[in-house]
């Protein structure tokens, strides 16, 4: 058999297995693995290292706008060459839908600004206005696409679509074979808690991290999961933040709900007291929901270790600590008119693999999973997430003792701070391909500007969890009514 490249030497890395043995790639595809395998226009020697599917990054804002306006920092050329660098070679960021817009549109906007992409990338759908057309009509468009996830939000006066509009979106969102992601927070709770802290003049960065209470998250997680479950429609839950979120979707998952979620590794690796810093350094990160403590920390690593998370995602929401970005509302401002967001798309695997792996928290197939494989199979990305013959050649070759400190050059984003600076950090992915094509070698780029390709997703697996079946939408309780989705 011919191949334009065999990977030899290395030890392969799946989220359920590991071995030695040699990749043969022919037109971007994995067409064999074998203990040995000759041949090959080119022969990546894999000796000593890891040889793993590249991560896939399913958590992102990429060259979209807030919803009070500001623009990220990282377009699509430089977040993906960002996500490259930290061992990633396929991402799905948001196209945001802002009140006014038609989802036709939003594709097309973003359609534009995904060209310059150099790893494959897919969408998630913001969704702000739930109009009929939007449910009836644009959506089912979008999904015919393969574009079948989208994101609610249950807090922010411009994004929140309150309880009804969730029903209406999970509905359409069981019809289709589309998963609903929700920021859960109570929209109410921190609006109460903005103005206390107001009226007793506690508006420095600080106080954000106390202005949004664990319990609007857990809260909210908790209405989000009785909203689904009374359609009995798959939710993910993105960035939990709390141990009692934590708790509840550990819960619902055991119960048969079909649930998903995720935390992230700012959630595991920084705590509050980041924020309480001279002047407004402490705005850097500023994110919601914020940082919690040490505490928290380590319930949500148990919770990582537990399977309670299908996935360890970034957030990347790149905002520069200038008039651009952080600042964009004025220097001399309150916690509330910060920027909300903070960068690590070139982050996350380096630092789930040193204080996951490498510290013995999690095992190599479990970084595998919660970094590849496990998004693939949530959102439908069929061809991607393992290493097999037919799948894509996205594949990520990691040097797992090298040690370095995480450094803003080491990021290959447009930012200027990374809130990882200065950790000690233990693995690096030296050699990044995406479908075949080597995109970073040796902390060189060698992929080109608009190599990447859009990727369309299958619909969701309903199949996971026993789904949930409320008496009052079964016929055989209810007088036989017939009003299920």
């Amino acid at each position: 058999m011919e191949f334009d490249t065999v990977i030899h030497g290395g030890t392969l890395v799946t989220a359920s297995e590991t071995s030695k043995g040699d990749i043969g790639i022919r037109n971007g595809r994995i067409v064999a693995l074998a203990e040995s395998l000759p041949g090959g226009e080119r022969r990546i020697d894999a000796g000593g290292r890891l040889v793993m599917p590249g991560g896939i990054e399913a958590h992102a804002h990429i060259a979209q706008e807030s919803s009070s306006g500001i623009m990220g920092a990282d377009d699509y050329l430089s977040g993906s060459i960002s996500a490259a660098f930290g061992g990633n070679s396929s991402f799905i960021p948001f196209a945001a839908q802002h009140r006014g817009q038609s989802i036709d549109d939003v594709i097309t906007t973003y359609d534009q600004r995904a060209a310059s992409s150099v790893i494959d990338y897919s969408y998630h759908l913001i969704v702000t206005d739930p109009t009929a057309e939007v449910l009836e009509d644009q959506l089912p468009r979008a999904f015919k696409r393969g574009i079948t996830s989208f994101k609610v939000f249950m807090t922010y006066d411009m994004m929140n679509i309150g309880d009804g509009g969730m029903l209406d979106i999970l509905t359409v969102a069981r019809a289709h074979g589309a998963i609903t992601m929700v920021h859960a927070e109570n929209n109410d709770m921190i609006k109460w808690m903005n103005k206390r802290l107001a009226a007793a003049d506690l508006t420095e960065p600080k106080y954000h991290a106390i202005s949004r209470p664990e319990l609007a998250e857990e809260e909210a997680i908790n209405r989000a999961v009785s909203l689904a479950k009374l359609v009995d429609a798959p939710l993910f839950i993105v960035h939990v933040s709390t141990a009692g979120g934590a708790a509840i979707v550990q819960r619902e998952k055991l119960a048969g709900t079909r649930l998903f979620a995720e935390t992230c590794p700012q959630y595991l690796a920084l705590t509050r007291e980041k924020l309480d810093q001279p002047g407004m350094d402490g705005a850097k990160f500023v994110c919601s929901p914020p940082l919690r403590d040490a505490e928290t920390q380590e319930a949500l690593w148990r919770h990582v270790q537990s399977g309670t998370f299908e996935s360890v995602s970034s957030d990347h929401a790149p905002y520069r600590f200038d008039d651009t970005g952080k600042f964009m509302n004025g220097r001399d401002i309150p916690y509330p008119k910060i920027a909300n967001g903070m960068p690590g798309i070139a982050a996350r695997l380096p630092y789930l693999f040193s204080e996951g792996v490498v510290k013995g928290r999690i095992s190599l197939n479990e970084f595998v999973a919660l970094t590849s494989t496990n998004a693939a199979k949530t959102f439908g990305v069929t061809k991607k997430g393992g290493l097999a013959p037919g799948m894509d050649a996205d594949i990520a070759i990691w040097n797992p003792e090298v040690t370095r400190k995480a450094t803003l050059a080491d990021q290959h984003d447009n930012m200027d701070y990374t809130p990882f600076e200065g950790m000690e950090l233990t693995g690096v992915p030296e050699i990044v391909l995406n479908r075949g094509a080597v995109i970073v070698e040796h902390g060189e780029l060698k992929g080109q500007e608009g190599q990447g390709r859009f990727v369309p997703r299958a619909p969701v697996d309903l199949s996971k969890g026993r789904g949930y079946l409320a008496k009052e939408l079964d016929p055989s309780r209810n007088f036989g009514a017939r009003i299920a989705p």
